[in-house]
């Protein structure tokens, strides 16, 4: 299930020009990673001191800028040469801290113990794609619980209030992924569904 990853093509169309110009800047994939996580700090920050439904707009506007970063750190490494091994680890860890830092922005308005399931349940998803990417099968990608879905759930609380549902909906979400995601990888493994090898992060 693609989920909202399946629109990673067209978003991809729509960043050409800006990657174009960051290539022309000589601008280094790695400071486009620590931009994204920035991003995500700041629509964690909106989201935590603006009520809603003030906060949606910069909380859009941020996570769309993170999305964007995590579209372009790998593409500019690829068309730039400077895919490393470091830039790898670096694309994956600035993925996971700028998740984290996103729905550690609804703390302020439901229980902690709730915040921290969700933080959890959303990183497992991809750690499980990324063990099977070392296990040398294709990187799992996609819905119904991804990293652009749990954008759009903080967005949607931002809009609402709904706070502790958000929570709860990304905890049941990723734990659904991560489900999906272990068969997938489990069966690739076993050799009984596809073949092929993807770099982890796509940045090595």
């Amino acid at each position: 299930m693609k989920g909202l990853y399946a629109l990673k093509p067209w978003f991809t169309r729509r960043l050409a020009v800006l990657q174009r110009r960051l290539l022309r800047g000589g601008v280094s994939p790695d400071v486009v990673t620590f931009a994204g996580i920035l991003c995500a700090g700041a629509a964690a920050i909106s989201l935590a001191m603006l009520p809603a439904p003030w906060a949606v707009l910069p909380v859009v506007v941020f996570l769309t800028a993170r999305l964007a970063c995590a579209n372009l750190d790998g593409s500019i490494a690829r068309a730039s040469g400077k895919q490393t091994r470091l830039g790898s680890v670096l694309n994956e860890v600035g993925d996971r801290a700028a998740d984290l830092v996103m729905i550690l922005g609804l703390l302020p308005h439901t229980s902690l113990p709730l915040v921290l399931g969700a933080m959890l349940a959303g990183s497992a998803p991809s750690w499980i794609s990324i063990a099977g990417a070392a296990a040398g099968v294709r990187r799992i990608n996609g819905g119904p619980m991804g990293k652009t879905e749990r954008s759009l759930v903080i967005a949607v609380a931002a809009a609402t209030g709904w706070y502790a549902p958000a929570a709860v909906v990304v905890v049941a979400g990723s734990v659904l992924t991560a489900g999906l995601r272990l068969f997938q990888v489990g069966a690739l493994c076993n050799g009984r569904v596809g073949e092929g090898r993807d770099a982890v992060g796509g940045r090595s």
